[in-house]
């Protein structure tokens, strides 16, 4: 990945919705080039998709938490499994240390972010679990 690469990467990671006739103009390259480079990141894997990234508006009033589980020996897979099929799940990270997976929930209300938890927590697999109700949010670098 060159220099120009990551300066697609990045002006994609601000704007995805970006046109291609602006980000070539922005990076000073052809349109072919910048269209060529862009089927090359997507067919190698670099860029995985588009998506959305809600604000502070498209978050208000949904609850955040992120809940660290320790899971039974050959018990993650299974447990992954029906991870993905709980929609407030958002992401699912393996760690090192104490606990095995960390994972980011969103709810609407405090009773489904209970349900959640309740329901993460009787998973078979799962020996502990431990969640952070997330208040406020003071620093995001998040692309």
């Amino acid at each position: 990945m060159d220099d120009l690469d990551k300066h697609i990467l990045a002006l994609l990671g601000a704007d995805a919705r970006i046109s291609i006739a602006t980000l070539a103009r922005r990076l000073q390259v052809a349109r072919s080039t910048l269209q060529a480079r862009l089927e090359r990141l997507e067919s190698n894997g670099t860029i995985a998709g588009y998506t959305l990234k809600l604000g502070t508006a498209g978050r208000m009033g949904r609850l955040r938490a992120s809940v660290l589980l320790s899971i039974e020996t050959r018990a993650q897979a299974p447990c992954l499994t029906r991870l993905k099929s709980i929609p407030e799940v958002e992401r699912v990270f393996t760690t090192s240390g104490r606990f095995d997976l960390l994972l980011e929930i969103s709810a609407a209300t405090t009773q489904s972010l209970d349900a959640v938890l309740d329901q993460i927590g009787a998973m078979p697999g799962v020996r502990s679990s431990e969640s952070l109700i997330h208040l406020s949010t003071k620093i995001d670098r998040a692309v």
